[in-house]
């Protein structure tokens, strides 16, 4: 059985979206070239063998990374070529580039399931709604927040409030030369009577 990580940019007071439900603060942020400023990153990825996307960020994707060198950004080498997934009921093709992506008609937790059975390591990035439904069914397994040096106020947070208090283990932390911070949590699986987890 594979693990689901879920990857979010995140401002310092944990905000994904800003208040007017945009995105616009990461173009505050200098990214740099993820190979030479943040090896972490590029390391994390090296493990990954899927992507699962919701339909809005697949849209984001779909529209950007095709397009990037890698000898220009780093990431675009695994973000183009490791397998990708979006979950959607509405989206009839899912093009990328010159080829295209499967969609998984079936939901979020359907969906998780069935790529976990098949990989080992499957990133989620953004896809909030998506991202959601993995938390409340327990599906999650890793949380990385790439933490940006910027204050929003106000907006989404990572996590949906039903959830509730839930414990996490601090696995790794690493700043990058470009001031962000990347926290990676392990979730604590806390044991019912029955021998099952949540």
């Amino acid at each position: 059985m594979g693990e689901i990580t879920i990857e979010q940019i995140v401002s310092v007071d944990g905000y994904g979206i800003d208040d007017e439900g945009g995105i616009g603060f990461f173009d505050d942020i200098d990214f740099g070239d993820q190979s030479r400023t943040d090896t972490e990153q590029m390391r994390w990825l090296g493990g990954v063998e899927a992507i699962l996307f919701g339909r809005r960020t697949y849209e984001l994707f779909a529209a950007y990374w095709p397009h990037v060198d890698p000898a220009e950004d780093a990431a675009a080498r695994p973000i183009q070529g490791l397998p990708k997934y979006v979950v959607s009921r509405t989206l009839e093709r899912a093009p990328w580039g010159q080829g295209e992506i499967e969609i998984l008609r079936s939901g979020p937790v359907q969906a998780a399931r069935m790529l976990t059975d098949r990989y080992r390591s499957v990133a989620v990035w953004g896809s909030f709604d998506l991202a959601d439904e993995l938390f409340r069914s327990g599906l999650v397994d890793v949380l990385r927040l790439r933490i940006v040096p910027v204050l929003l106020g106000g907006g989404r947070p990572v996590s949906p409030s039903l959830t509730g208090r839930t414990p996490l283990e601090l696995v790794s932390s690493h700043r990058d030369a470009g001031g962000i911070v990347t926290d990676e949590y392990r979730m604590r699986r806390t044991p019912q009577r029955d021998g099952a987890t949540i």
